[in-house]
């Protein structure tokens, strides 16, 4: 039994997952994260990483060598982790990629707001939540 909490956030850009992981450590200082920068390095680290495998997994959709719906598919048919709960973390907003991501299995669709306070009270939101 883990005594942390472990979120994953895959994001082509610095600035946003720098970001992210501050907004997390504000709401639980004692969480765990771990990052990708494409679709491709997320998918590694999720297969060969399984001593710590994430409670939450945070996707965006825009990134370099694979994208978030594509890896979302690819989380989706490995049966190591295909349970575990995919948040689209996107500054999309479009119809058709919630409908996509949600038909692909994603649990969640969350837009990446403009300000940090609203991001930390997004994922505080989101991280207590009972995916189960």
């Amino acid at each position: 039994m883990k005594d942390h909490r472990v979120f994953f956030i895959a994001d082509d850009d610095p600035d946003d997952q720098e970001l992210f992981i501050k907004a997390l450590k504000e709401i639980d200082e004692h969480c765990y994260c771990i990052s990708a920068f494409n679709g491709e390095e997320a998918l590694d680290k999720l297969i060969n990483e399984k001593l710590h495998h994430p409670d939450l997994i945070f996707l965006d959709l825009n990134m370099p060598k694979k994208n978030g719906k594509q890896c979302l598919k690819e989380i989706k048919q490995i049966n190591e982790i295909k349970d575990i709960p995919v948040i689209i973390y996107s500054t999309s907003a479009e119809k058709k990629d919630i409908e996509e991501t949600t038909q692909l299995g994603a649990a969640f669709f969350m837009q990446k707001p403009n300000r940090f306070t609203e991001l930390r009270n997004a994922l505080n939101q989101i991280i207590s939540h009972n995916w189960g």
